[in-house]
């Protein structure tokens, strides 16, 4: 096990991907300068222009960049530095990205990876700082991933990248800085498993405690402080 950041972890995690399987490749801003938040720092080294490519502000063109990509064979990590700066590429997401295997009767393989950094920071204001994952949940033909530990972040990018479907990866923000353990190796997470953190008995039975993201360790938090205040009382 190697303790890291979130931020540290995923970018290990594309290293490794883009390592792996030279069909790999990432588009979106400021990527020959390490990206918004460090997580492409040294790749444009290391990968060279043609497979990290820094693209104009254009997010339409950034999205339909990696949808091509994807129908040509190549697998695209398309990076659109924070959550809300997807709505302008809206169309080529949800008409497009998310519908393109069935327009062609199956045919066609979308393995393309949409990283979303999304939730409150700092300065991030109305307009940066959305949690729109509800609105891709409900899009048939997307994948929607939401990992909460550093750990889930490195194994699910990795996963995702690997996905043949088209894939939205929510990358809470408030998880950037956050460490923990991750399993060393090929760490990779199975899509499509839910995690239980913690099982309690506070609730009635059918009622289930969930959330997504930085949510996820609010609860945690919120959990252990409560089960310290009992045992207090007790």
């Amino acid at each position: 096990m190697t303790r890291q950041t979130t931020l540290a972890a995923v970018r290990d995690g594309l290293i490794e991907e883009m390592r792996r399987d030279p069909l790999v490749w990432a588009v979106g801003e400021d990527l020959h300068i390490g990206g918004l938040y460090g997580q492409y720092h040294g790749l444009l080294d290391e990968f060279g222009p043609d497979r990290i490519v820094a693209s104009p502000i254009s997010e339409a063109m950034i999205v339909s960049a990696g949808l091509g990509g994807a129908l040509a064979g190549t697998r695209p990590v398309v990076d659109m530095r924070i959550a809300d700066f997807a709505l302008p590429a809206i169309d080529e997401l949800v008409n497009q990205t998310a519908k393109a295997r069935f327009m062609f009767g199956g045919q066609a393989s979308v393995s393309t990876v949409v990283r979303l950094p999304q939730g409150i920071m700092a300065s991030s204001a109305a307009q940066h700082s959305q949690s729109l994952e509800s609105w891709y949940v409900h899009t048939p033909g997307l994948v929607v991933l939401a990992p909460s530990t550093p750990a889930d972040c490195k194994g699910l990018l990795k996963s995702a990248i690997r996905c043949d479907d088209p894939v939205i990866l929510i990358e809470p923000r408030a998880l950037w800085q956050e460490d923990g353990e991750i399993p060393d190796g090929d760490h990779c997470v199975p899509i499509g498993v839910a995690r239980m953190a913690r099982k309690g008995k506070d609730l009635y039975h059918r009622h289930l405690v969930g959330d997504d993201g930085a949510g996820s360790g609010y609860c945690r938090h919120n959990s252990r402080k409560r089960h310290r205040h009992r045992a207090d009382r007790s």
